[in-house]
């Protein structure tokens, strides 16, 4: 199927760009049913994109597309679309991930060019469709319960007794309700190294933002700082987390009477419930969809999640817990 869904879309590529495309160039897939494929047009390289309609329906991608462009965030041009086949060519914004540039000496200047994207992408709360959806109670819960569901039970084959399930209960209701005591903004859900794209100027620019919602106002930022792919020394981190709350004060986002330590919490306890999600849906990848490469990032987010909730006492019974019981599963797991 997929072999023939590639030859239907190489036939529209060439029917839309006028030229004879050769087999697909492969870019890359990602933790979805999406693929990526460069093509050529008569001046330059185009992306071509497969989105199979009943698992990856275009129309959330292209109404927040519009919706970002108006916001003056730098996101991919849609040329041409065929939502009923679900193919769409879009402008090429070159094969250089963030992640392929950061390193010690230039991560600051990286990471102050994202930041400083953020407060736009805060301020998309709807699109021509509507506003976003909500980052509720019930997504959130969803999301956590990936971890149960697919890394402790199925990947570890752990089932919980009685008092781990109370533990691990009391501890989702403190991700969910710091959650949704922060300040709603718009979210792009997935904002870190591997969705930002460097450009020829050492400029950014922002993709895979089809699944934005409105949400935690520290979501984004601790998605970025706090990556599931590349790790820096918690006091960097800290500092630049920080260094936004002032300036989304400036920019009148944030309330100035939110403190550091508020700041502080929020963003930790959101970093915590990302790689919760995270490490669940790494090991979803692996057991349903065949992509074992991602199990090589679950010991880091999991070691993220030990090292930040020993932070805080209420969530050390569950840090404790993570330390003694999950992650010598987790080392001995490859």
């Amino acid at each position: 199927m997929e072999d023939q869904r590639e030859i239907a879309l190489q036939a529209w590529c060439e029917a839309q760009t006028g030229l004879a495309q050769q087999a697909l160039q492969s870019v890359s897939g990602d933790a979805s049913f999406r693929r990526y494929f460069r093509v050529q047009s008569e001046d330059n390289s185009l992306i071509a994109v497969d989105c199979p309609p009943q698992q990856e329906p275009l129309l959330p991608f292209l109404a927040i597309a519009e919706a970002y462009a108006q916001g003056n965030i730098p996101v991919p041009q849609v040329l041409a679309v065929d939502i009923e086949k679900g193919f769409m060519l879009q402008s090429d914004l070159g094969q250089t991930l963030l992640l392929s540039k950061l390193r010690r000496d230039n991560m600051r200047q990286y990471y102050a060019q994202a930041l400083a994207m953020l407060p736009a992408i805060m301020r998309v709360q709807e699109t021509a469709d509507g506003p976003l959806p909500a980052y509720n109670e019930a997504l959130l819960t969803r999301e956590l319960n990936l971890f149960h569901d697919w890394l402790l039970e199925q990947q570890l084959s752990l089932t919980l007794d009685a008092r781990e399930r109370q533990l691990w209960g009391d501890f989702c209701q403190q991700m969910i309700d710091n959650a949704l005591q922060q300040p709603t903004v718009g979210v792009h859900r997935d904002y870190h190294s591997r969705n930002l794209m460097v450009q020829p100027d050492h400029s950014l620019a922002v993709i895979d933002f089809q699944d934005a919602v409105c949400g935690p106002i520290t979501y984004d930022a601790v998605s970025l700082l706090r990556d599931c792919y590349i790790e820096w020394p918690d006091a960097w981190v800290d500092e630049l987390a920080q260094q936004l709350r002032t300036n989304l004060q400036a920019e009148q986002i944030l309330a100035s009477d939110v403190s550091a330590t508020d700041w502080q919490r929020w963003f930790d306890y959101m970093g915590l419930q990302r790689h919760t999600k995270a490490a669940g849906i790494f090991a979803r990848l692996a057991i349903r969809d065949g992509k074992d490469g991602y199990l090589n990032d679950v010991p880091r987010t999991l070691s993220y999640m030990i090292r930040i909730a020993a932070r805080y006492p209420a969530l050390q019974p569950f840090q404790q817990w993570l330390q003694r019981r999950v992650w010598p599963l987790v080392a001995n797991m490859r």
